[in-house]
């Protein structure tokens, strides 16, 4: 039995050129969907390639999900090249350094455009057609920050909070005309926005001693569950979150002197 197979869909990842949405988007090749990779710039190009040269259905859009006119058209372009899409994966995404009292109006805005309101923008873009043939998916890439304030990271967790109730607040309207969006919320994941941090001398093991999974995750952890989501495997899940962190939030207990009760 083939538990997922999403041959008959086409998803659109955005931020699909790097990270967690290279990731994801691989994963949704293995799977066999047409896959729309958008990214501002050409490593998506080199990911549509990748998955090609594999046997896969690909095509690469550039793209910037905070402007109106290229989400726009990038939703027409990849309905004229290969269909309109079934499964929206919303994963663009960055942070800025900054505590709250110093972060620039300037970088919160930039932030939010991107974060926050560059997922309504392509829910609403590529969401349209799901509406119509009343069905679809969407899973949008939040973070742990999105429960866990993430100090002196400028609009980060406050964008990752919004995105939260934002795929619950389409779940609820958009559920009865037949498209179901979820979350997925990364933690501990070293990617390429993450490396530099990675690289420094000891954060590595600092990080991996605190997760009960005992290891870093990877791009492919967050995909696996996204392309379940993604599936008809979820189609009574909708308006949820499934964190993926190895466990490392589930350990804030342990952090409390508790005499008699340590680990032997």
């Amino acid at each position: 039995m083939v538990w997922i197979d999403l041959s008959t869909k086409v998803a659109v990842v955005t931020g699909g050129g790097a990270g967690i949405g290279r990731g994801i988007a691989l994963g949704l090749a293995a799977v066999d969907a047409t896959v729309v990779v958008l990214d501002r710039d050409e490593a998506g190009a080199a990911v549509a390639a990748e998955i090609r040269s594999t046997g896969g259905r690909a095509e690469f859009l550039a793209c910037d999900v905070t402007s109106d006119d290229s989400v726009a058209r990038a939703a027409r372009d990849a309905a004229a090249k290969v269909g309109e899409a079934a499964i929206l994966v919303n994963n663009a995404g960055t942070m800025l350094p900054g505590g709250l009292e110093t972060t620039s109006m300037a970088d919160w805005d930039r932030i939010l455009s991107l974060n926050l309101t560059g997922y309504l923008r392509c829910a609403r873009a590529f969401g349209q057609p799901m509406l119509a043939r009343g069905a679809g998916a969407i899973v949008h890439v939040a973070s742990i920050s999105a429960s866990l304030p993430q100090s002196y990271s400028g609009a980060y967790s406050v964008s990752k909070a919004g995105v939260v109730m934002l795929s619950r607040q389409l779940a609820v309207e958009w559920g009865p005309r037949g498209v179901r969006s979820n979350v997925v919320n990364p933690g501990m994941i070293r990617t390429t926005m993450t490396e530099a941090i990675y690289r420094t001398q000891g954060v590595h093991e600092a990080r991996r001693a605190l997760v009960p999974a005992q290891r870093i995750g990877r791009p492919e952890d967050i995909a696996d569950a996204v392309v379940f989501l993604a599936s008809e495997r979820a189609s009574y899940i909708t308006g949820e979150e499934i964190v993926v962190d190895g466990g490392f939030t589930r350990t804030l207990m342990g952090t409390i002197p508790r005499p008699g009760f340590e680990k032997n």
